[in-house]
């Protein structure tokens, strides 16, 4: 595993290719509130690339490059979505998400967290110790480092095992459609209903 620290972009001759494994870290998880810190990345080549923002800016003009239209794993892409689209404008390709698909296939059980995901599926441990963490800091510790890149690193073999699951279990279709609605769930969350289910009869 190699990491790769960049402070406020990516560099301008970096290709990644076009289904990335993507992850963030914040102040908080109210997105009107708290701001954004750092974006992870992993072309699922063993190597993670991390975007320090230690302030709010986020013009990064190659990793807006870098994203935009790209194939995007996640896990838990909804809050995910929501920071980037906000802060980056992001408008993404084909969005696949570890947390949705593990609720969809694996529903003999209710552990979805990734920690859980790397242990059943791939037989990988990682650690959640540094989650809540000063992101905002004006660096980034090396075990801040290997903890954000951790959580894109696996999201690629994970995205494989899922879809085997949810081909097995004939909900690939199930799916895919709601990956498909994920960018504009992050939209309704940003607009005001994110406590609200809009769906319900009430």
């Amino acid at each position: 595993m190699t990491i790769h620290l960049h402070v406020g972009d990516l560099p301008g001759d970096l290709d990644l290719g076009d289904l990335l494994a993507v992850d963030t870290e914040t102040m908080g998880l109210n997105p009107h509130r708290d701001r954004l810190c750092v974006v992870q990345i992993s072309a699922g080549d063993g190597d993670a690339h991390l975007v320090h923002f230690p302030t709010p800016d986020f013009a990064a003009p190659n990793l807006r490059r870098a994203l935009n239209g790209k194939g995007l794993i996640f896990h838990y892409a909804r809050f995910d979505l929501m920071m980037l689209i906000q802060n980056l404008d992001l408008d993404p390709g084909p969005v696949f998400c570890t947390k949705l698909a593990s609720r969809l296939c694996r529903t003999n059980t209710d552990r979805h967290g990734l920690r859980d995901l790397c242990r059943d599926l791939i037989g990988v441990e990682v650690s959640k110790e540094q989650q809540t963490s000063d992101w905002g800091a004006p660096s980034l510790t090396p075990e801040q480092q290997a903890y954000a890149a951790n959580d894109v690193l696996h999201l690629h073999a994970l995205k494989e095992k899922l879809e085997h699951l949810l081909s097995r279990e004939n909900r690939a279709e199930l799916a895919d459609n709601c990956f498909k609605f994920l960018p504009t769930r992050a939209r309704l969350d940003l607009a005001g209903w994110l406590d609200q289910d809009i769906f319900a009869h009430s």
